[in-house]
C-alpha cells in the first residue's frame, strides 16, 4: 500500500511535561515520527507545551504551538490550522487522552481530521477495561478474575467474592497512576477510592492479584495489510506487582523456553489482529514460574517507555516506522535503515543482552514511600549492552551514578542480616542491594528466591558477580595474572572496583591491563546478529568478544558527554543541549561521538551522531571510547553535572576539556574560592562561609545571623540545600541523617531572584533572555515560576544585571555557554551562583530569541570566531512573555512534602507565551496544573493557622472561593470533600505532612503566597476569558 496522498498537513499531539510515568522517552519518540513525517513532504504542526524537548525545535516540526494539552488548545490549533490528520500515538497517555476527547467531542468528525494508524474503536477497546476485558474474552485470551467498577460498593463486592489480594487499575492513566495491590480491607478502599478519582471515566478494574508470575512484555508492530511482527520481547527481573517502569528488565528474555516464547508471541499477534492496531503496541503477560499458565496483563495501543527500550535496545526505529505505517506504508515497502538491505518486516536478532535499570529519586528524597507497586515511581533509567549479564549488570550499576562500592551499597551493607531479609521481602528500590549483600553473607539462591519469588536464573548471576569478587578478594594484587585479570573483565568489573579490592590506585589497573594488552572490543548495534552485512554507527563495549568495528580514519573528531538518567536536577533539557552539540560539531565538518547510557532521549538515537556508543558515564568508560575513536578533545559542558564530574580524570589523562580548565570548575564549586573571585574582580558577595565539621555549623550561623542557607558542592538540583531559620532548626538538621562535609553556610539574603545565560568566546559576551523568577529567595530556581522578559525588574537593574554578567564573562577564562543566578536585595545585586556549563533554561532561551546558543557555544569552543556567529543580526528582541512554570509529580510518591525550598523537586517544566504577561502565565499554569483538581469558583481553599488572612486569599475570594480554616472544618474532612481545590500554608515552616496529603490527593499546595497569587491571577484571565466568550 501507499502512501495516503490525500494526508497532506498533520497535527502531532506530544506528551507535554515530564512527570513521573511520562519523560524523555515521548520527546524520542516524537522527534523520531515528526521527522519520519516530514521526510514523506507532510506539514507537521505540533501542540506541545515542554520547551526543553527537541521536539519542539523548528527544524523538527514545521509549527510548535506551545500551549496548555487541553481540549480547548487542540479545538483552537485544529479550526486554524485544519490539518488532514491527527497523529496521537508518540503523545503518551496525554496524546491518547486528548485523542479521544476530540473524537468524543465530534471535532475531529466536524474539520474532516483522519486519526492515522490506531483507529478510535481500537484505542477504547485496549484502554476502557470493560471492552479490553470483554475482547480478550471472546479470543480465549486468558485474563486474571476481575471485575469493572464504577462504586466502592462494586469493588467491595468483588473482594468479598475474591478474597485478597486485589489489584486495582484506573482505567486512561499513565504509569499505573491511582493503582496498585490492596492486601487488605483499608488499604483497599483507600486505592479504590484513589483509583476511581485518579480516572477520567472513574472506572477501575479490580482483578485477583497474579504477583509472583513471571513479567514479560512484547514489543510488537503491525501495518494495515496485517503483517505483523514482534520486535523483541523483554523479561523483568521483578515478579508481577512491580510496575515494569521501576523494574530491572533484559531483552530479549533469559528465562523462557521455546514453547512458552512462540506460545506468548502467538497471543501477541493473536490480540494486536484483533484489536486492528496500526503502528506500534505493547503487550503486557504474566507467565506461571513454573508451569505454562499464562495472563494478559494489559495492551498499550501506542509507542510506550517499553517502545523506547526495544528501541535501543535493538537499533529497530520502532516511533519512525510506526509512523509511517500510519500515513499508509506497509512493513514490506519500508527499507531498516539500519542494515539498509532488509526490510522493516524482518524481525530483529540479538547476539547480546541489553539491560534497563530504573533510577528512583529516593536517594534525593528519602522521606517519599519508597515501596515498589503497581504505581509507578522511576524518573528515569539506565540502559547497559553486553555479551554476558553479569557485564551487563555491573555497566547498568555503574551507569546510576549512586554512590556505591561496586555493586554494594554502603547504606545497605551497614545493616543487620534481619534487617535485609526483611528488606528482600518488600520491593523498594534498594532491593538489588540487600541481594547482594544477602549473597556477601553467604544466604543461598535457593533462599532467596523462596523471599523474593526472583527467578532463580537471575539470583544466579548476582551470586556469580559475587563470588567474582570474593576470589577477587582471596589473591593479592601482586600475583594477578593476565588470564585473572581478564576474567573479571568479562564479568563486568571496572578497574575502580579491581583497585578497592586489591588497595591500589585504579591508574595502576589501568596500566597493567593495557600491558597486558586487555582492551575492551566494540561491537555494532545492527539488528540482525549479523546475519546481514550492515555497517551501522550504533555501538557496546565488550571484553567477551572480537570487535566487529574499525573507526580508525584521518577525520577531525570530538565526543560529546551526556548526562546520563533522568533524575530531578538533571532532566531532559541537558539532552537537549548534548544533541545541538553533536549538530553544531556536524555542521563544522567534524565527526561527532555521543556517549550515553540513557535509551529514553534523543541523543541515543543512531541517527543523531556519526557514533554512538551505550555506555556507562564513568571516567574509564569514557576513556576506553576516547582511545578506540582517537579522540584527544570532549566536549562536558553540556551534559549537567554527570559529564563535568569527568572533567579531572579526562584532563589527568591527557584528554583537552573543551572550553573551562579543571581549577576554573573547582573554583566556581569552592565557596571560599568563588567569593575571593567576585571580590577579585569587584562584586560585593553574600556574607558566608565553610564549615568543614558539625561543630563548625553553628558557631558560623551565628557570627552570620539567622537565616542561612546551607549547602554541599558539587551538586545540581540544589541537593542537600536547606534554609535554617533559628538555632532550633539547625539543632534538628544536625542530629537528621549523616551529612557530608564540609558545607558551605552562607547568610540567607531575602530578595528578587533572576537569571541568565551567557555566550562568551572569554572577551565578547552575549546575554541571552533573563529570567525573573516570581517567587523569592529561598526556592530553587527550577521550582519557580520565571518570565522572561522580566516583570518587575527596572531598565536599569537589568542592565546592572547584564554589564555585571559581561564582566564575570571577561574574567572566568571560559568559552562556552554558562549561567548566573542573581539576587536582588532591593537595589543591591548579588551573585548567587556561576554555572560554568549550560542551564536547564538554555532550550527555554534558544527558542525565545531565536537564537540557538548551544549549536554557537560549540562552534566556539571548536575555534569559530565569535564575530563569525552573527547573534546580534539574529536576536530581534523579545516581542512576547514567556512564562515558565514547573511541573511535579508529588502524586506517584507519596511521603513527599510539596514545600518549597532550595532543593529541587520538579521533574518537568511548561510554558506559555502571549503578549501580555498574564495572559502568559495563564497559559503556562493552565498547562502545569492538567493533572491536579480544577480549581473554580465553587471550590475551598483551606488555610492554615496565621495564613487566612494574607492579602493572596482576598484574590480567591473576590472570584467566589471560599476560604476554610481549622475553626471551620477539620483537615481531614475538608481533604475528603468534593470542594477541596487548594491547601495553604506561608509559614516559614509549613506543614509538611499535611502538604503531602494534600497532594497525594492531587490538590494544589502552595507554601509561597508568590505562587498562590500567580495562580489567582492565571484564575481571573480565564474568569473574564469565559465572560467574553459568553458575551458573544
Amino acid at each position: 500500500m501507499p502512501k495516503i496522498e490525500s494526508i497532506e498537513k498533520v497535527l502531532v499531539i506530544g506528551s507535554g511535561a515530564i512527570v513521573i510515568g511520562q519523560a524523555a522517552e515521548f520527546d524520542y519518540s516524537g522527534t523520531q515520527a515528526c521527522l519520519a513525517l516530514k521526510e514523506e513532504g507532510i506539514e507537521v504542526v505540533l501542540i506541545n507545551n515542554n520547551p526543553a524537548t527537541i521536539m519542539t525545535d523548528e527544524s523538527v516540526s514545521d509549527k510548535v504551538y506551545f500551549e496548555p494539552m487541553t481540549l480547548e488548545s487542540a479545538i483552537k490549533i485544529i479550526e486554524k490550522e485544519r490539518p488532514d490528520g491527527l497523529l496521537a500515538t508518540v503523545g503518551g497517555q496525554t496524546g491518547l487522552n486528548l485523542a479521544m476527547a476530540l473524537a468524543d467531542a465530534g471535532i475531529l468528525e466536524q474539520y474532516g481530521v483522519e486519526l492515522l494508524g490506531t483507529n478510535m474503536a481500537a484505542i477504547k477497546k485496549a484502554e476502557d477495561r470493560d471492552q479490553f476485558r470483554s475482547l480478550m474474552k471472546q479470543l480465549g485470551e486468558p485474563v486474571p478474575d476481575s471485575d469493572i467498577i464504577y462504586s466502592l460498593d462494586g469493588a467491595l463486592a468483588f473482594a468479598e467474592r475474591t478474597g485478597y489480594p486485589v489489584i486495582v487499575r484506573p482505567a486512561y492513566t499513565l504509569g499505573g497512576f491511582g493503582g496498585g495491590i490492596a492486601s487488605d480491607e483499608v488499604a483497599y478502599i483507600k486505592l479504590v477510592t484513589q483509583g476511581l478519582s485518579a480516572s477520567p471515566i472513574k472506572q477501575c478494574l479490580v482483578e485477583t492479584s497474579i504477583a509472583g508470575y513471571k513479567e514479560i512484555e512484547y514489543e510488537v508492530m503491525r501495518d494495515a495489510s496485517g503483517t505483523c511482527i514482534t520486535i523483541c520481547n523483554m523479561e523483568n527481573l521483578d515478579p508481577v506487582g512491580v510496575h515494569t517502569g521501576d523494574s530491572i528488565v533484559v531483552a530479549p528474555s533469559q528465562t523462557l523456553n521455546d514453547p512458552d516464547f512462540h506460545m506468548l508471541r502467538s497471543s501477541c499477534i493473536n490480540i494486536i489482529e484483533a484489536l486492528g492496531i496500526i503502528g506500534a503496541c505493547n503487550v503486557q503477560f504474566a507467565l506461571h514460574p513454573e508451569t505454562s499458565e499464562y495472563f494478559l496483563i494489559e495492551v498499550n495501543p501506542r509507542v510506550s517507555r517499553s517502545s523506547a527500550l526495544a528501541s535501543k535496545a535493538t537499533g529497530y526505529p520502532i516511533a519512525k516506522i510506526a509512523a509511517k505505517l500510519a500515513i499508509g506504508y506497509t512493513l514490506d515497502e519500508l527499507k531498516n535503515p539500519v542494515t539498509g538491505t532488509t526490510y522493516a518486516s524482518f524481525e530483529p536478532a540479538l547476539d547480546y543482552v541489553a539491560l534497563k535499570i530504573p533510577r528512583w529519586p529516593f536517594d534525593q528524597f528519602p522521606s517519599a514511600d519508597r515501596s515498589l507497586g503497581t504505581q509507578m515511581k522511576a524518573t528515569g533509567e539506565v540502559m547497559a549492552i553486553e555479551r554476558r549479564m553479569e557485564a551487563a549488570m555491573q555497566k547498568a550499576l555503574r551507569s546510576l551514578e549512586l554512590p556505591i562500592d561496586g555493586f554494594r551499597l554502603p547504606a545497605i551493607s551497614a545493616l543487620p542480616t534481619g534487617d535485609l531479609l526483611e528488606l528482600a521481602m518488600k520491593p523498594d528500590d534498594r532491593r538489588l542491594f540487600v541481594l547482594f549483600e544477602l549473597l556477601v553473607r553467604g544466604k543461598t539462591i535457593d533462599e532467596l528466591h523462596a523471599i523474593t519469588g526472583i527467578t532463580p536464573y537471575f539470583l544466579y548471576v548476582l551470586s556469580n558477580i559475587v563470588t567474582e569478587w570474593q576470589d577477587l578478594k582471596s589473591i593479592s594484587w601482586n600475583t594477578v595474572t593476565a588470564e585473572r585479570l581478564l576474567q573479571a573483565k568479562k564479568l563486568g568489573f571496572s578497574d575502580q572496583q579491581m583497585a578497592d579490592v586489591w588497595g591500589v590506585p585504579a591508574a595502576e589497573i589501568w596500566g597493567q591491563r593495557r600491558s597486558y594488552k586487555i582492551t575492551p572490543a566494540y561491537r555494532m548495534i545492527d539488528t540482525c546478529a549479523a546475519e546481514f552485512r550492515s555497517n551501522t554507527n550504533y555501538f557496546y563495549s565488550t571484553w567477551d568478544n572480537d570487535a566487529d568495528v574499525d573507526r580508525s580514519n584521518d577525520a577531525k573528531k570530538v565526543a560529546v558527554v551526556g548526562s546520563g538518567p533522568i533524575r530531578i536536577g538533571q532532566g531532559i533539557e541537558f539532552d537537549y543541549c548534548c544533541v545541538h552539540s553533536v549538530m553544531a560539531a556536524q555542521k563544522l565538518g567534524y565527526e561527532a561521538v555521543m556517549i550515553n547510557n540513557n535509551p529514553e532521549t534523543v541523543s541515543t538515537d543512531y541517527e543523531v551522531a556519526d557514533a554512538l556508543y551505550f555506555e556507562p558515564i564513568t571516567a574509564e568508560d569514557v576513556l576506553n571510547v576516547l582511545e578506540f575513536e582517537g579522540i584527544h578533545q570532549v566536549i562536558l559542558q553540556f551534559g549537567g553535572q554527570t559529564s563535568l564530574n569527568l572533567a579531572k580524570a579526562l584532563e589527568e589523562a591527557g584528554i583537552t576539556v573543551l572550553g573551562s580548565s579543571v581549577d576554573l570548575l573547582d573554583q566556581m564549586e569552592d565557596r571560599d574560592r568563588f567569593y575571593a573571585f567576585l571580590e577579585s574582580i569587584g562584586l560585593p558577595t553574600i556574607p558566608g562561609t565553610t564549615a568543614n565539621a558539625p561543630e563548625e555549623v553553628l558557631p558560623a550561623a551565628e557570627k552570620l545571623g539567622f537565616p542561612v542557607l546551607l549547602r554541599p558542592s558539587y551538586v545540581i538540583g540544589g541537593r542537600g540545600m536547606i534554609v535554617l531559620h533559628d538555632q532550633a532548626e539547625l539543632d534538628a538538621w544536625l542530629t537528621g541523617a549523616d551529612k557530608a562535609f564540609p558545607v558551605l553556610v552562607d547568610y540567607f539574603v531575602t530578595g528578587k531572584e533572576a537569571e541568565a545565560d551567557i555566550l562568551t568566546d572569554g572577551n565578547n559576551v552575549w546575554v541571552s533572555a533573563i529570567f525573573e523568577h516570581i517567587e523569592g529567595t529561598g526556592v530553587h530556581s527550577g521550582d519557580s515560576i520565571a518570565s522572561t522578559p522580566p516583570l518587575t525588574l527596572t531598565d536599569v537593574q537589568q542592565q546592572k544585571l547584564i554589564d555585571t554578567a559581561k564582566h564575570i564573562a571577561r574574567q572566568l577564562d571560559y568559552t562556552g555557554l554558562f549561567n548566573i543566578q542573581f539576587v536582588y536585595e532591593e537595589d543591591q545585586l548579588f551573585v548567587m551562583e556561576i554555572n560554568p556549563r549550560a542551564s536547564r533554561t538554555a532550550p527555554i532561551s534558544s527558542k525565545v530569541t531565536d537564537v540557538p546558543l548551544v549549536q554557537h557555544a560549540t562552534a566556539l569552543l571548536l575555534g569559530v570566531p565569535y564575530d563569525e556567529l552573527g547573534i546580534e543580526d539574529m536576536y530581534n528582541g523579545q516581542p512576547d512573555f514567556t512564562v515558565k512554570a514547573p511541573v511535579f509529580s508529588h502524586i506517584k510518591l507519596p511521603g513527599l512534602s510539596p514545600v518549597l525550598s532550595p532543593e529541587m523537586m520538579s521533574t518537568g517544566e511548561v510554558i506559555g507565551t502571549a503578549k501580555l504577561f498574564e495572559d502568559a502565565l495563564e497559559k503556562a499554569l493552565t498547562g502545569a496544573s492538567v493533572q491536579l483538581a480544577q480549581l473554580k469558583q465553587s471550590s475551598t481553599i483551606f488555610a492554615a493557622a496565621d495564613s487566612d488572612s494574607s492579602q493572596e486569599l482576598d484574590a480567591f475570594r473576590a472570584q467566589g472561593f471560599t476560604i476554610v480554616t481549622e475553626d471551620q472544618l477539620s483537615f481531614n474532612e475538608w481533604l475528603t470533600s468534593k470542594d477541596a481545590a487548594a491547601y495553604i500554608d506561608f509559614s516559614e515552616t509549613p506543614d509538611a505532612s499535611r502538604m503531602a496529603q494534600a497532594a497525594i490527593h492531587r490538590l494544589h499546595a502552595w507554601s509561597r503566597p508568590e505562587t498562590a497569587d500567580a495562580f489567582a491571577t492565571s484564575l481571573k484571565i480565564q474568569s473574564e476569558r469565559l465572560k467574553g466568550v459568553l458575551a458573544q
